[in-house]
């Protein structure tokens, strides 16, 4: 199973939705490039050309990440830019292996020519700090893909973890949405609220992604997409990307955050300095160790999202990042292992063609009919310029 798993990789192309190397540069090195060589194995990064390679990656979208509370002190689109200059010049310091892609035929392109395809996509809207101008300058500098919030709402559109201020999208976040898809960028909805979905989804002309989010029937994480939401992929052509992270696959992850509040409430009212309480809620994590997740349960949000959608509409998003592999479940926790999760799916009955779909000719599909609708649209429809007020 596993060797045929490799095999069908190789022809896929294997598309991740989601790996935050760029970020990892700016936290270890302020960006620094040499203190890496790319092309050998960097055991203190999530990425790198030998272990992309062994895991048959065809296609990444490296994140442009910035913490969403940077919107409070004004500096998102100047910590945005970085993310993008580190990115950009790490993409084009290895002509060998890497190349930009922009569009779907670059993808199939590229991956013939024995590279790896590089995207980028933006995780948070708080990003382009409510200017359309700055948007349509990420989809020049090759942003495929806005997340539309990360943890914190923004002021168009509620976060699936924050509390709700608009209960969904405000008119500006519809307009906005609208113009992601004029100027050709996916609509990502992982991280938002499913209120902030279903407004999108009924806004939307092009097909949606979810570029790293799990099915919530199987893991009840505000972060999961909901049923409700799932059956509306078939009608928008969108693809939900799953998610490595243990939190977000395993069952019992909910229960788990909900025993440990409990645990640090109580010893805020037993305990003084912040000394004591962390070394109290690390014994007690000790005592109750978080589930860690497993391949087979995120076979099982993909056995979920292929039930209620359909098997047109599963991706991948691995979501990997310097936490790793301690955040990531059980047999995933590298690169190197997207072959196990495609030998788990053909050892449950997927075909060649469902694996085919999952790796990457889905996502191909989706971004050449957002390709389209945005080469429609410009002909038909002018720029936003307006500002939120």
């Amino acid at each position: 199973m596993l060797e045929r798993a490799r095999t069908l990789l190789k022809q896929a192309p294997l598309i991740d939705a989601h790996n935050d190397l760029p970020s990892m540069f700016l936290e270890l090195n302020g960006g620094d490039l040499t203190k890496f060589d790319l092309s050998k194995v960097q055991t203190a990064l999530c990425a790198d050309v030998p272990r992309l390679r062994e895991g048959g990656v065809g296609a990444q979208y490296w994140s442009v990440y910035v913490d969403s509370g940077t919107q409070r002190t004004h500096v998102s689109l100047h910590e945005a830019m970085r993310e993008f200059d580190v990115a950009l010049r790490f993409i084009q310091g290895y002509p060998q292996y890497f190349e930009q892609a922009r569009t779907a035929d670059d993808i199939e392109r590229i991956h013939r020519a024995g590279r790896i395809a590089c995207l980028l996509g933006v995780e948070g809207g708080h990003m382009i700090e409510n200017s359309p101008a700055v948007l349509r300058v990420f989809q020049q500098l090759g942003a495929r893909y806005l997340t539309l919030t990360h943890w914190d709402n923004v002021d168009w559109a509620d976060a699936a973890t924050d509390r709700p201020d608009h209960n969904g999208l405000t008119g500006f976040g519809k307009s906005l949405v609208k113009e992601l898809n004029r100027v050709g960028m996916f609509v990502d909805l992982s991280h938002v609220s499913a209120e902030t979905m279903r407004d999108a989804l009924a806004v939307t002309a092009a097909p949606v992604i979810f570029s790293h989010s799990n099915a919530y029937a199987i893991d009840a994480h505000p972060r999961g997409v909901p049923d409700d939401v799932l059956r509306m992929m078939p009608a928008n052509g969108g693809v939900v990307h799953v998610n490595f992270i243990k939190d977000f696959v395993a069952p019992q992850s909910p229960a788990w955050s909900e025993k440990r509040t409990a645990a640090l409430r109580a010893i805020h009212g037993r305990l003084h300095t912040d000394a004591e309480v962390t070394k109290a809620i690390s014994a007690w994590e000790n005592a109750n160790q978080a589930p860690h997740g497993t391949i087979s349960e995120v076979a099982d949000h993909i056995d979920h999202i292929r039930k209620v959608a359909g098997i047109d509409h599963i991706g991948i998003g691995g979501d990997f990042y310097q936490g790793t592999p301690d955040s990531i479940v059980e047999g995933l926790g590298d690169v190197p292992r997207y072959p196990y999760l495609f030998a788990e799916l053909l050892r449950r009955g997927y075909s060649d063609e469902d694996v085919l779909k999952i790796a990457g000719q889905n996502h191909l599909r989706a971004m050449r009919r957002m390709e389209k609708v945005a080469t429609d649209l410009q002909r038909a429809e002018s720029p936003l310029i307006e500002p939120v007020k």
